[in-house]
């Protein structure tokens, strides 16, 4: 997984960044102001930058500037097509703008680190072996048949492991925006996947909620 660096000034809103970065595998590095950001990012090992602008010390447009080249990922209250546009013409890969649901940053991080080769690719959870870019599954030695549906499904509590999605969310996130079906359909995707990857305890009810897929550190 990625070592990620989270430059915001907002203490609360940089250590709930954090969390949910860690929940989901990620090691992080953490920096509060401009001057501090440009330090850390010439430490060897940093993946991914989540950059706010308005920061005390120097901007991170400027922290930009001065940083080495890594992945970025503007997150800002600054929503103007002009600054969206200086951010994005200097070379960052993304543009965010608060207030931001995490998943869709969880989501916005995880699309970046595929395209700069430094996302999971093959995850195991027991004798379960995933292959995401093959899309390939195998319990033990046994290749397991998954429909595109059910695999579309399983990708996304793995993106999203530890952290617990609603059916609404799941149906979103698996089936597509324009999905129209009942939530009930999450349910009976999750109960061949238990049956088929042998998930039963992994694979979490949430009371009143959803699923969530438990992995443990």
């Amino acid at each position: 997984m990625a070592n990620i660096l989270i430059v915001e000034d907002d203490h609360d809103i940089n250590n709930l960044i954090a969390r949910n970065l860690k929940l989901v595998g990620h090691s992080y590095v953490q920096a509060f102001d401009g001057i501090e950001a440009v330090q850390a990012t010439m430490q060897d090992g940093i993946d991914l930058v989540l950059l706010d602008i308005m920061l005390p010390g120097i901007d991170g447009f400027e922290v930009m500037k001065k940083m080495p080249k890594i992945p970025v990922i503007f997150i800002t209250a600054k929503d103007g097509l002009s600054s969206k546009l200086n951010g994005l013409s200097l070379g960052a890969d993304d543009y965010i703008v608060k207030p931001f649901e995490m998943l869709e940053l969880l989501a916005r991080v995880e699309a970046v680190l595929r395209r700069t080769h430094k996302s999971e690719t093959v995850f195991s959870l027991g004798e379960t072996v995933v292959n995401i870019e093959n899309r390939t599954v195998k319990v033990g030695e046994l290749e397991i048949d998954l429909s595109p549906q059910e695999f579309e499904l399983l990708e996304v509590l793995i993106r999203n492991k530890n952290i617990a999605l609603s059916r609404d969310k799941l149906l979103e996130l698996a089936w597509g925006y324009d999905y129209i079906g009942e939530s009930r359909t999450v349910d009976n995707h999750i109960q061949k996947l238990r049956a088929k990857l042998g998930w039963e305890e992994a694979i979490k009810t949430v009371y009143k909620l959803g699923y969530r897929l438990e992995v443990k550190r």
